[in-house]
């Protein structure tokens, strides 16, 4: 079964429950943003020692690079001791003027769709018991 959850509802329960991860995070100021890092923040010590070896994916969207989220990410990924299955995924925006960051940014169809093919990847190594 796949769960979508928004890191401001998803919990240290969800987390261990899980099977396999795909972190996604917008970049903010160079950084994953702060609702993810709330997430991890509140989930970290309780799944602590209780989720060693599961699979994870990182997907960015970004203005500009996207390196330092997928970065942080992984850091606490490997504090976790999970094992990331695929490259990270960075959709870049190009969005670097002011009025171009705060606009709603529209992802390309070929985007969503490598978005897409690494969940199915995840999903596919989980259920054919390869992660």
């Amino acid at each position: 079964m796949t769960r979508l959850l928004h890191a401001s509802v998803a919990g240290a329960v969800d987390v261990i429950e899980a099977d396999g991860y795909v972190f996604a995070t917008p970049e903010n100021l160079a950084a994953m943003s702060g609702q993810m890092k709330d997430f991890f923040d509140r989930c970290y010590y309780p799944a602590l020692e209780r989720i060693n070896g599961r699979p994870y994916a990182v997907l960015v969207c970004a203005g500009s690079d996207g390196q330092n989220a997928v970065r942080q990410i992984d850091r606490i990924a490997t504090g976790w001791r999970l094992r990331r299955v695929a490259e990270p995924l960075i959709v870049c925006t190009h969005a670097q003027t002011p009025e171009a960051i705060l606009a709603p940014k529209t992802v390309a169809a070929a985007d969503l769709e490598r978005c897409r093919e690494s969940g199915r990847a995840l999903a596919a190594g989980l259920a054919l018991g390869v992660f």
